[in-house]
C-alpha cells in the first residue's frame, strides 16, 4: 500500500486523499491550520465535468443542500441609488457554497489520517520516498508528495525552481461583518476608480469584500496587521458604507487577505513530488479555480490508480490531460481587475452600461455560455473499475 502525504487540507487536498483511499493507497494530509476553516467567501462549480467531480464524489447533493441561493448583486452609488446589476447566473455558476462549507463536506468525504497545525520543513527524496521533516511531526518517508496547498504553496518552495507569481493587477480582503445592510441572499457593490466594496448576504451571514488595484506588493502572507493597516490605507476616504465596514475588518476573526495571481509552471512533478491546484496552476479570479483544483485532484488520482507502480508515467499523463484546460481557465481570468477595480471614472460607467444592457441584449447569455464553455473543456478519465456514467446536470 503506498503512502502519499497531501499538503493542504482545503479543496484539491481532501478530493484527492478521497480518491486514492479509495483505490488502496493510505492519505495523509498535513495542514497549517489548527482547525477546518469556516466561512470565507464563495465559491462555485459550473459545467457538466465539475458537477461531475462532485456526483462521482458522492457529495453533489450534500454541496446544493449547503449552497448560498445567491441572488443578484446590485451595483450602487455613495448616496446608495442602483444603477445597474450583476446578474447571479454569470457569477454564482450552477452551484454556489461558501469555502468553509465545501471544505467541511470535502473533509467529512476523505477518509486520511491528518496532522492539523503543523506543516512541512523539508522534502528530501532518497530511493525508497520522500523523507519529510515537519514543525512539530517527527520525520517520516513518503512513497510520493502532493503539494495541494494553494497559491503560496511550501510544498512548490521546496521541490521546484523559484517561480514568481502572475500578478493580475489586483489584492482583496474577504470578512465577516454584523447587521444584514438590508440584505437577503443578495449583495450591493460600489466603485470608485481602482477600488470596489462589495457586502453579500447568504444562509443568515454577512459578509464583505474589499478589493483594490494595486502593483505587487511587499507584504508578509501570514502578517495580517499589515494587511490590514493596507487595506485601511487603499480604502481612506471611500464613502458608502466603507467606513463601517473598515471598523467591522478590525474585528474580524475570519479576516482573509488575498493577491490576484496565477501560477505558471513549466512542470507539476519533480521526482516523487507533484502539485494539484492552487499549487502548480492558480487561474486566479474567474478562472474556475475550486472546480479546477477538484477536476485536478480527480485526474491525478486517476492516474496514479492506472499506474501504481509507475509514479513518472502517471505524474506525466496527469500533466498531459489537464495542462489544456489549465490554460484555457487561467485565459478565462484574464482582465478581470478592469472588470472588478476599473481604474477611472469613465471606465466605470462604462462596465456600468454594459450590465444595464446585458438582459436586453439578443445574446444576453453569452457571457454564462462562454464561462460553462470553458468549464466544460475537459474529458474527465473513469477511475479503474468505475466504468461510464451520464454526466451531471445543473439543478
Amino acid at each position: 500500500m503506498q503512502t502519499v502525504l497531501i499538503s493542504g487540507g482545503g479543496v484539491a487536498g481532501p478530493t484527492l486523499a478521497h480518491w486514492l483511499a479509495r483505490h488502496g493507497f493510505r492519505p495523509t494530509v498535513v495542514e497549517r491550520a489548527p482547525a477546518l476553516r469556516t466561512g470565507g467567501q464563495a465559491v462555485d462549480f459550473r459545467g457538466a465535468p465539475q458537477l461531475e467531480v462532485l456526483e462521482r464524489m458522492g457529495v453533489l447533493d450534500t454541496i446544493r443542500a449547503a449552497r448560498t441561493g445567491m441572488g443578484d448583486i446590485a451595483i450602487v452609488d455613495s448616496g446608495g441609488r442602483r444603477l445597474a446589476r450583476l446578474p447571479s447566473e454569470v457569477f454564482s455558476g450552477d452551484v454556489e457554497i461558501l469555502r468553509g462549507d465545501l471544505t467541511r463536506i470535502l473533509n467529512e468525504a476523505a477518509p486520511a489520517e491528518r496532522l492539523l497545525g503543523d506543516s512541512i520543513t523539508s522534502l528530501t527524496e532518497r530511493p525508497d520516498g520522500v523523507h519529510v521533516t515537519f514543525e512539530k511531526a517527527a520525520p517520516r518517508t513518503f512513497d510520493l508528495v502532493v503539494g495541494a496547498d494553494g497559491i503560496r504553496s511550501k510544498v512548490r518552495e521546496l521541490a521546484f525552481p523559484a517561480a514568481p507569481l502572475r500578478h493580475l493587477g489586483f489584492y482583496g480582503a474577504v470578512f465577516s461583518v454584523p447587521g444584514t445592510y438590508g440584505l437577503d441572499h443578495d449583495g450591493l457593490m460600489h466603485n470608485v476608480p481602482g477600488r470596489c466594496a462589495t457586502i453579500v448576504r447568504t444562509n443568515g451571514r454577512t459578509r464583505a469584500a474589499l478589493d483594490f488595484a494595486t502593483p505587487p506588493l511587499d507584504v508578509g502572507h501570514r502578517d495580517q496587521a499589515a494587511q490590514r493597516a493596507l487595506v485601511a490605507r487603499a480604502f481612506r476616504g471611500v464613502g458608502w458604507q466603507v467606513p463601517s465596514l473598515l471598523a467591522a475588518m478590525d474585528r474580524a476573526e475570519d479576516f482573509y487577505f488575498w493577491q490576484a495571481a496565477q501560477v505558471v509552471l513549466p512542470r507539476w512533478s519533480s521526482g516523487r513530488v507533484a502539485l494539484v491546484g492552487d499549487a502548480g496552476y492558480a487561474p486566479g479570479p474567474g478562472g474556475m479555480g475550486t472546480g479546477l483544483g477538484m477536476i485536478g485532484a480527480y485526474v491525478l488520482a486517476a492516474e496514479l490508480a492506472t499506474a501504481p507502480d509507475d509514479h513518472s508515467a502517471a505524474f506525466a499523463a496527469y500533466e498531459r490531460r489537464m495542462r489544456p484546460y489549465v490554460e484555457v481557465c487561467q485565459k478565462q481570468a484574464e482582465g478581470a481587475d478592469k472588470y472588478l477595480v476599473p481604474g477611472t471614472r469613465a471606465r466605470i460607467r462604462l462596465r456600468n452600461q454594459m450590465m444595464r444592457m446585458l438582459p436586453y441584449l439578443p445574446g444576453k447569455g453569452m457571457v454564462k455560455r462562454m464561462t460553462d464553455k470553458a468549464a466544460s473543456a475537459v474529458t474527465l478519465p473513469d477511475h479503474p473499475g468505475q466504468g461510464a456514467r451520464r454526466p451531471a446536470r445543473p439543478a
